[in-house]
């Protein structure tokens, strides 16, 4: 396996792609764009297809067709820590 993506929908509305990875020594090979071409298909029919990704991927995800938005989010850091923040 050299990467994988995933999708989390509930089949008529919306999905969520929080997974798109590719091995390192793998990337620039066009499997990531085939990987989301791919997913894309699979969602035609889903009303919206969002994804969250760091600031420098932007133009990759433009390039696939997707726009970038805003959107907010909320992590619980200190549950994977076991550190509260203060």
């Amino acid at each position: 396996m050299v990467g994988f993506i995933a999708a989390i929908s509930d089949g008529v509305l919306s999905a969520y792609i929080p997974f798109l990875e590719v091995l390192p020594e793998y990337k620039n090979r066009g499997i990531g764009k085939e990987f989301v071409n791919r997913m894309l298909a699979e969602l035609a029919d889903i009303y919206m297809i969002d994804l969250c990704c760091d600031d420098d991927l932007v133009p990759y995800y433009e390039k696939l067709g997707m726009v970038k938005a805003n959107g907010m989010l909320l992590r619980n850091y200190e549950m994977q820590s076991g550190i509260k923040a203060e």
